[in-house]
């Protein structure tokens, strides 16, 4: 009846990240930070966790002699997460028939 949930997207930081970048499918570091209100480190921690799983991939570059990290939603992230989505629309409606 429950499905389980992804353990690496039942985080609320790895979770509001993996939602900010399926609606813009790329992000610099500054904009996740700023609108996830996390601080740099764990926001950097969680960005690995979710690049290990294979869910996003980072790329770092310069811009104007500035360092600038760039994070990607991929197809295997897009894909967990609507697993997540649907997995946790199995806890609202728990009577409802697959």
């Amino acid at each position: 009846m429950f499905k389980a949930l992804d353990p690496i997207l039942h985080s609320q930081l790895r979770l509001a990240v993996v939602s900010l970048l399926i609606s813009v499918k790329e992000a610099e570091f500054t904009y996740l930070k700023e609108k996830t209100g996390a601080t740099a480190g764990n926001l950097s921690v969680q960005l690995g966790k979710l690049k290990d799983a294979g869910y996003i991939d980072i790329h770092k570059q310069f811009k104007d002699n500035y360092p600038l990290t760039l994070c990607k939603i991929t197809k295997k992230g897009v894909d967990a997460f609507e697993q997540y989505v649907k997995a946790l629309q199995t806890y609202m409606k728990p009577d409802a028939t697959e």
